[in-house]
């Protein structure tokens, strides 16, 4: 939660000036935009068979030598590569591909999980496992063997960073966040207080999430988060028990300083007014006290003018309790996109690719469909945006998104 100290110390407007976004509909701001924003939302795009009975949205076909070349493109896994096509995506998008004096000052800040795991050996130790009861001697046996020594290396959450670094020459400082849902909160968070308070001019945030892992799959069941034998939007699948469909997805923001950005002559895509963030216990009154204590940090203007972009993970409960908080503070009738219900969890991305989503919006002056049924339809193009990520085990994020003057 910002402190006093925070808010005085708050000099700078923080422009959102590039988006490069790839979903289960493609890739870059056009496509997505006429795609999710015409007169009725999209079918959902998803693969209910490779990994039944759970349903992933996944990645689409890519021509990777557009942002990556061939020899780059192939010591990268597929989370990695798909985060640094992204970062380049935006560089372009804003204009600042190709321009070395502002790209090598450029701070990058990243949200990533941890790479790809040896599925082979992980089935071997878990086959081995069912048939002793020493089983942590089955570990130890097998993983000095069978692991390859390079494969801890190859796991680092950073190498997205470094990709990015190399093949973009983004060269200014560098953090990689990992947690979850929460690292994208956090790395937004970050970025936007460093523009905002003059430690930084210029930076790329983002991140990317392989939904069609399935180490990952199993990580998520595991805790109980996945729906199962269902593709039901984000409010439809409450009644059926709630539950996570994860969505692949790379999204990365430029954000400048609004003296920076115009100093480029660069029209911006909309501001990004604060980032609020909180962690607790996942009891129904700590949460909404918490979701209630961040929308209060944000300027909520006019309420009444308010869209809400929700990355809702679909698990019971913390849907429930996040959409209660909503509307107590926006409404009863507040016009709430899950998005989720179109592009899937895609975990560290979900808050980027919320942001995004917002910050089109705005630009076009105009307001997505209802993506399901239960959702209230946009009377008049919102003013401002409130981007609203609660992870499906813990911690929660908000944003506000404005239109930049």
């Amino acid at each position: 939660m910002a402190s006093s100290d925070d808010q005085q110390a708050k000099r700078h407007d923080v422009w959102i000036t590039g988006i490069g976004i790839v979903t289960c509909f493609g890739e870059g701001v056009e496509t997505h935009w006429q795609t999710l924003a015409g007169e009725k939302a999209p079918a959902a795009i998803q693969d209910t068979e490779t990994f039944k009975p759970y349903a992933v949205h996944p990645l689409p076909e890519i021509d990777w030598s557009q942002q990556v070349s061939r020899k780059d493109a192939r010591q990268m896994e597929t989370w990695q590569r798909l985060g640094t096509y992204a970062a380049g995506m935006a560089l372009d998008d804003a204009g600042l591909k190709g321009d070395e004096e502002l790209v090598s000052s450029m701070d990058l800040v990243v949200c990533a999980g941890g790479g790809e795991r040896d599925i082979q050996v992980d089935e071997m130790v878990l086959r081995e496992a069912r048939q002793r009861n020493d089983r942590e001697m089955v570990v130890n046996e097998r993983l000095p063997v069978e692991l390859r020594p390079t494969l801890f290396l190859a796991q680092l959450s950073n190498l997205m960073a470094g990709n990015i670094s190399i093949v973009h020459k983004v060269t200014g400082s560098s953090r990689t966040y990992m947690g979850e849902e929460s690292c994208g909160v956090t790395a937004l968070r970050d970025a936007f207080r460093r523009i905002s308070h003059g430690q930084s001019t210029h930076m790329l945030v983002g991140g990317a999430y392989n939904s069609e892992r399935p180490d990952l799959l199993l990580n998520l069941e595991l805790g109980n988060h996945l729906l199962r034998g269902s593709t039901a939007p984000v409010f439809e699948r409450q009644s059926e028990g709630g539950g996570m469909i994860p969505g692949t997805a790379g999204v990365f923001l430029v954000l400048e300083s609004a003296e920076h950005a115009k100093a480029r002559d660069v029209t911006p895509y909309a501001k990004l007014s604060g980032v609020a963030s909180d962690l607790g216990p996942r009891d129904k009154d700590s949460t909404l006290e918490r979701v209630k204590r961040m929308m209060d940090e944000l300027d909520l203007s006019n309420p009444n003018s308010t869209a809400v972009l929700s990355g809702s993970t679909g698990c019971t409960e913390i849907t429930d309790w996040e959409f209660e908080a909503i509307r107590t503070k926006v409404g009863m009738e507040s016009v709430i996109r899950a998005f989720t219900s179109l592009t899937g969890n895609p975990i560290e991305a979900n808050f980027p690719l919320g942001v995004a989503l917002a910050a089109m919006a705005l630009k076009n002056g105009d307001f997505y469909p209802p993506f399901e049924p239960a959702e209230n339809p946009a009377k008049i193009p919102p003013n401002q945006i409130l981007v609203s990520c609660l992870g499906h085990y813990r911690g929660e994020g908000m944003a506000m998104i404005d239109t930049a003057s």
